[in-house]
């Protein structure tokens, strides 16, 4: 349709060229060793945390963890060893096996002194020789909580801290309970029964079938069977779009140094030539993605958790993938477009990327508050929207049903937008040889064409 003497839109012949182009383009990427090797690396490379996370596990160290405990109780002593006694014959070893899986923690009792701070000192220089793991200090005020509330103060320098804090607060608290209960002149035979916990097993919801009226039983879930899901879905969006967007940037660079798009813009128009290239990352990510959910699922249904797959949200996975990788490779072809060499594309890389590397910094926070203020209004930004809403459909309760619709009209309009606006540079762009553009050069050709 042309307009004042341009064509707004490509007619048939545009369109038979756009496709060209793309056809070139994703056959030049899916027929290189690096796409094929990439298939199988990139998921190593984002699941390496969870793989390095699992051998480090493997290759933990059981050598028993001595804590000097200074009881100024005067009291808790016999309860505290035989909480710890308890306690490491529940969890260091596995029930069925008997094998170790943790280190044992063992209390040795230090008498308060009158210097506390010089004790302090020698404990700790014991601890910083590696004799001990950590020293425990609790307050004459720990058996009285109600009257004086006391802290347990605790010192180490271990940098796996976290993990025997947890053990260390329920020992402690489990020893003092012990003794608490002694004072008060309760038979030490039902010290068990009384503290006692119970285990809080997690279950979905019960549901209905529509069909046949039967009730289904909810299903168990595992305490990581949530994030795992959730967080598994955004990371592989996110790989997917990384792998796809990514080598357009370094590829329209070289294209114009090696002169190669010069020879293109003598069949094809600059927003033809531009298309085609995003058509083809489109076409790469289909088929990465389908290699991997294929894959995936498979691989689930072999270890006989397939029923972890949300089949029902795997629509608007492709649906967001289309429009991030879209978006991001319209960005990317304007951005190669205004660059002069390689080493200027790599240093593009991180303003290509950052809606993708944005929702991973902020992604654990939005799992633990999916509903909050700032985790609804960064799901509805739209550069971080594909991401981030998907995050939240996965997780359990989802989002209300208008939430992804409206949010997909955003997204939408953004990736128009983006498309719209690399045309204009690109089709400055990549004819500018020499000199790389300013910023304010970039900005002018958006606004002017």
């Amino acid at each position: 349709m042309p307009v004042g003497g341009r064509r707004v839109l490509p007619g048939r012949e545009g369109l038979r060229r756009i496709l060209l182009i793309a056809r070139r383009e994703y056959l030049a990427i899916v027929q290189t060793k690096a796409f094929l090797i990439g298939l199988v690396v990139a998921p190593i490379l984002f699941g390496g945390g969870f793989l390095g996370l699992a051998l480090l596990r493997s290759q933990q160290d059981f050598k028993a963890r001595h804590i000097a405990v200074i009881d100024r109780t005067g009291q808790a002593v016999p309860s505290l060893l035989e909480a710890a006694r308890k306690k490491n014959a529940r969890e260091a070893f596995d029930k069925i096996t008997h094998k170790q899986t943790t280190p044992l923690y063992v209390f040795d009792i230090m008498p308060p002194e009158p210097a506390a701070d010089a004790q302090r000192l020698r404990l700790s220089d014991r601890v910083r020789s590696g004799q001990l793991f950590a020293f425990l200090e609790i307050p004459a005020a720990a058996l009285h909580p109600k009257d004086a509330p006391g802290v347990v103060q605790c010192y180490t320098n271990a940098s796996t801290f976290d993990e025997a804090r947890g053990w260390l607060q329920d020992a402690v608290n489990n020893g003092l309970e012990r003794a608490r209960l002694a004072l008060i002149g309760v038979n030490r035979t039902h010290y068990d029964d009384l503290l006692a916990k119970v285990t809080l097993d997690k279950y979905g919801l019960v549901s209905r079938d529509e069909k046949t009226g039967t009730i289904a039983p909810a299903r168990k879930r595992g305490e990581m069977d949530d994030f795992a899901v959730a967080w598994g879905m955004m990371a592989l969006l996110g790989m997917i779009v990384i792998a796809t967007a990514s080598p357009m940037l370094s590829s329209v660079t070289e294209d114009k140094a090696q002169r190669i798009v010069e020879m293109l813009l003598g069949l094809a128009t600059p927003f033809e030539l531009m298309m085609g290239k995003v058509l083809a990352a489109v076409g790469v990510s289909l088929t990465s993605s389908a290699f991997y959910v294929i894959g995936g699922t498979l691989a689930l249904e072999g270890m006989g958790i397939a029923g972890l797959v949300p089949y029902n949200l795997l629509p608007w996975f492709y649906i967001y993938l289309l429009a991030d990788v879209t978006m991001l490779a319209a960005l990317a072809a304007a951005l190669g477009a205004g660059c002069s060499s390689s080493r200027e594309a790599q240093q593009l890389a991180v303003v290509l990327l950052s809606p993708v590397m944005i929702p991973y910094f902020v992604g654990i926070a939005v799992i633990e508050a999916p509903h909050g203020a700032l985790s609804t209004a960064l799901s509805w930004f739209p550069p971080f929207t594909p991401m981030l809403m998907l995050l939240r459909q996965t997780l359990p309760g989802g989002v209300s049903a208008w939430q992804p619709w409206v949010s997909l009209i955003g997204v939408a309009a953004f990736t128009l937008l983006m498309v719209w606006v690399a045309a204009r540079i690109f089709r400055v762009a990549i004819l500018m040889q020499g000199k790389s553009p300013r910023l304010a050069d970039l900005v002018r050709w958006a606004v002017r064409g």
